[in-house]
């Protein structure tokens, strides 16, 4: 693991550990022939599936959010050269795809199907999630790690040994619903719920995807990921300048998503760039 060098962290140690959470999300979630799931354009989740499909020689649906447009977008044709089938949904029918009515009807036109939650956070995911901690080498006090789904964050506190705490850093605005949801994916996976984990939800910075001038300048001083773990290392950093850890805390950072789009199994779609940002989750 890299260390984390900001002047306003030299009262603590900051760790960055390098996980490719979609990842471990899916290792639980395989073995199933045909397979549905939902994102955005852009989605990681999207791309992962896909991936696996591939690999592993599943059929795999991709519902994504909103109306096709040709041609597709580098992360969208990377999945369809990986062999996944892409549907849409408007904007309005996307937000109810949980709801029976609407599965029901994906159902029918697909037929028999194993859904995926969008972000692919379900019970499975969550045990997949766990393993996490167990890999953490060095010594530390706390995890932290973006949230948008919550399953990683549950799966991180449920693997956590005794006296580590986790803290994850909504993405999203409005997200108070996240507590919840990571309550209700620990009592889905392991039948309880852990309180050694908490959810800041003051660094969205406008809401998913959205960015500041503060952000943005965090963003190119560190080259990192700016949807999710930008928002949760400026969250991690300002909180340490704050005063919110004693001095001498460590803290592992989870820098979540993949390196770059795993060109070798799929090929890689026309206007492929590896180096933007949105590729990165």
């Amino acid at each position: 693991m890299e260390e984390l060098l900001d002047p306003a962290t030299t009262s603590v140690r900051v760790l960055l550990k390098h996980d490719d959470n979609k990842t471990r999300k899916l290792r639980y979630n395989l073995g199933h022939a045909r397979v549905l799931t939902f994102g955005g354009a852009y989605s990681n989740h999207i791309r992962a599936v896909a991936a696996a499909g591939r690999r592993h020689g599943f059929e795999t649906i991709g519902v994504i959010r909103g109306e096709e447009r040709l041609p597709l977008n580098p992360s969208l044709a990377y999945a369809a050269a990986c062999g996944m089938t892409l549907t849409y949904l408007d904007r309005a029918a996307y937000r109810l795809k949980d709801t029976p009515e609407v599965l029901a009807r994906l159902r029918e036109r697909w037929g028999e199907v194993f859904v995926l939650p969008e972000g692919g956070s379900n019970a499975a995911a969550v045990r997949g999630c766990a393993e996490l901690p167990g890999e953490i080498a060095d010594d530390y006090d706390v995890v932290c790690c973006p949230v948008g789904t919550g399953g990683t964050l549950a799966g991180i506190a449920a693997g956590l040994p005794p006296g580590k705490r986790a803290i994850g850093f909504a993405v999203l605005k409005g997200a108070g619903f996240l507590v919840d949801e990571v309550a209700r994916l620990q009592r889905e996976a392991y039948g309880r719920v852990w309180d050694n984990w908490s959810v800041d939800l003051d660094y969205h910075f406008g809401g998913y995807a959205r960015s500041t001038p503060a952000l943005d300048g965090f963003i190119a001083k560190y080259q990192v990921e700016g949807v999710y773990v930008a928002k949760m290392l400026y969250g991690l950093v300002d909180r340490v300048r704050q005063g919110a850890f004693a001095d001498g805390t460590r803290v592992v950072a989870v820098v979540t998503g993949q390196p770059s789009v795993p060109v070798s199994l799929c090929g890689a779609p026309t206007g492929f760039d590896s180096g933007d940002p949105r590729w990165r989750r």
